[in-house]
Formats: structure tokens, sequence, C-alpha cells
């Protein structure tokens, strides 16, 4: 039997399981959003392996085994039907969770996602990667926060607090962050995007510069049911403002039958 990962639950009703991306946490991803979403939603907050108390993987990790793995995870949260959502390759797992549990999921939420890197987020996913290898963490907070963050989020602050930021950003990365990358390097769930039969919420910030809008463009089309909504800021939108994403969010839930 698939084991379940570490995870947090706050709130109650509905259930809503969220997945965070390569070399982050559950509690910082979602920490913003968290107690408005728990107003409407039983949400549950999975570590991947190598965050949070989950596990290290000893070997690459594969697509279907989260997906098992976050179902897993879900069901011994108490839930047997969920809405499921990520951000950045967190929304390639979803995918895949909903394309093979469609019995349970009665929803989807990509947040700056992405089937597969397409070239400029290959690269950067790639740079990243090397810079891992480097074990030069100023250098890689520096690089991750001129992709993760607007320009005019950026340029309204003063240069200290851009400083702060960096080492913030330092300081936050996983132990698991090296199979992570590779992992958001591997993936393709371009097959399974048709086989996703819940409707879909697509939230896309269109200067994203770490990946680009053209990968929510995908998700959207290759889902039947998909809406797309733009939100203000960068791939770390929901930092920068979180209401924009949360209204997306709650206006989703609302309607969903």
């Amino acid at each position: 039997m698939t084991e379940a990962l570490s995870y947090d639950v706050h709130g109650s009703g509905p259930g809503l399981v969220l997945i965070h991306g390569p070399g982050g946490f559950a509690s910082t991803t979602w920490g913003s959003m968290v107690e408005q979403l728990a107003a409407y939603s039983t949400v549950v907050l999975p570590d991947l392996p190598g965050s949070g108390d989950s596990t290290r993987a000893g070997e690459p990790l594969e697509v279907a085994t989260l997906a098992d793995q976050i179902v897993a995870t879900a069901h011994a949260a108490g839930l047997s039907e969920f809405v499921i959502g990520g951000v950045s390759t967190g929304a390639a797992i979803a995918i895949a969770v909903a394309a093979r549990w469609p019995a349970r999921v009665h929803g989807v939420i990509s947040i700056c996602g992405y089937a597969y890197p397409r070239a400029t987020l290959r690269l950067n996913l790639e740079i990243w990667r090397a810079m891992l290898d480097s074990q030069d963490g100023v250098t890689r907070s520096r690089f991750l926060t001129s992709l993760l963050f607007a320009e005019p989020y950026l340029a309204a602050l003063p240069p200290d607090a851009v400083n702060q930021l960096v080492k913030q950003l330092a300081g936050l990365a996983a132990p698991g962050t090296t199979e992570q990358v590779d992992f958001a390097l591997a993936v393709d769930v371009r097959p399974d995007l048709a086989a996703v039969r819940a409707p879909a919420l697509v939230v896309v910030p269109p200067v994203d510069r770490f990946v680009a809008p053209e990968h929510a463009a995908e998700i959207a089309n290759g889902i039947t049911e998909a809406r797309l909504v733009e939100v203000p800021g960068g791939h770390a939108s929901f930092f920068e403002d979180p209401q924009p994403t949360l209204d997306a969010m709650i206006t989703f839930l609302r309607e969903l039958p």
C-alpha cells in the first residue's frame, strides 16, 4: 500500500489538497492563504519527499508514485473526495492525480503551473540544478529571487529589503531540493491533460519569468473544462499579493457542484 506523506490539516468542509513546488515546504508555500481557504474547506498540505517531515527519496521521483502518495495522504487526512491544487511543479502532480483518480477529484487548480518544461523553463531549472551542486546558496538565492518576483515588486523595495528577501530564500531550501528539481526537469503530464474530467482553474501571472504564461495556456487548452484567470505579479504572485489568487480560488470552489 502506498504510504502517505507528512501533512498538516486546517479548517473543515469539502476537501482541498494543495501541493507545493520544488525546494519548498507546504507551510511556507501556502501559509499566507490557509486561513481564508480553511473557512471554506478542509485544507490538507502535504510535504513532498525531502520537505518537512516527509522522508527524502532514495531514488528518482516518479509522477505516478507521487500522485498515489498524494491520494494516500488525502485518505489519511479523512478525505475520500477533494479538489486538488498545486503551484509550479505541484500543478503537474495535481494534473496527474486528477487523471489517475477521477472518482476522487472534483476540481483541479493550477497556479503558475506547467505540464512539461518548455525551453526557457528547462534552462532556468538546469541553472538552478547546477547551482545546487555548487553549494553557493547566496548566488542561488539571488538567481531565484530575480525569477520568482515581478520586476515592479522588487523595484518598489529598498535595497536592504531585497537583500533580506535573498537571505530568507537562502535559508528555506528543503533537504530534498536536488531530487525535486530533477523531477521538475523530467516531469511530463501532457498525456494526462485530456484525461482530466473535473473542472479546472488555471491561474497565471502574465509577467512570470520562471514559468512562462505559455505553460498555463497549454494546460487550459488541454483540459476540457478549464478556466484561465490572470492575476498580477510574477511567479511568486501570491506572496506579493495573495488576494487576487485567493479570490479566484474561492470563486472556483464556491461554483463547484
